[in-house]
């Protein structure tokens, strides 16, 4: 399994009260597998994700990805494995605004020291049809384009683990449409395991399995 989460729970504490965010949630993944994590707002789509992402632990439970239990290393280690095995793609972009559409995408690799990331930075920006926009920053890309331009970063150091945020919830009905297609279409030619945090039923039945939450 790629991908192993059990009877994982998210308890946050606001002064005499406990928020049970998340209660007794399992599931597996084989590599290349698709998932779709839908529900209505408030249901810990985005608790649950950031569990995944490492970005916050579980209160009770095991998370494993690629065979580590994430919730068991320390910041440095899960900054490591971050970089390493999981690319996020999120709905807002963030992207650096002082940094070329190549620049973004190859920053991921500069930080892990690599000597060929301008060569896989443009290779990767050309993957997702914007070779001829590699040397523009975000304010003079579309919001489809700024898109495109993070899921080539999120792809470029072909992660185990891709994680996606609503990643069309910022874009129209059309663009949102296409850059879906795009991202299905790399994870496919990747074999990247995706999960999918999606209120979009259209969006969440193109995935293998879908978790409702």
């Amino acid at each position: 399994m790629i991908v192993d989460a059990r009877q994982l729970q998210k308890t946050y504490v606001q002064g005499s009260r406990k928020i049970q965010v998340l209660q007794n949630v399992s599931f597996a993944m084989e590599p290349g597998s698709t998932l779709a994590i839908t529900g209505v707002s408030g249901s810990g789509k985005s608790t649950l994700l950031g569990l995944l992402a490492g970005l916050d632990r579980p209160s009770a439970g095991s998370l494993r990805i690629d065979g580590t239990d994430i919730a068991a290393m320390s910041e440095n280690e899960l900054t490591q494995f971050r970089a390493r095995s999981l690319g996020i793609v999120f709905q807002q972009f963030h992207l650096m605004s002082q940094l070329t559409a190549a620049e973004n995408v190859g920053l991921p690799l500069e930080i892990m020291n690599r000597s060929d990331y301008r060569a896989k930075a443009r290779d990767a920006v050309a993957r997702v049809g914007l070779g001829h926009r590699s040397g523009h920053f975000p304010h003079e890309l579309s919001g489809g384009e700024c898109q495109r331009v993070a899921i080539a970063r999120a792809l470029v150091v072909r992660p185990k683990v891709l994680l996606a945020d609503e990643p069309s919830g910022n874009l129209d009905n059309r663009t949102g449409h296409d850059v879906m297609d795009l991202l299905f279409d790399l994870v496919r030619a990747h074999q990247t395991t995706m999960i999918l945090v999606t209120h979009n039923r259209e969006l969440a039945s193109r995935c293998e399995r879908v978790l409702l939450l």
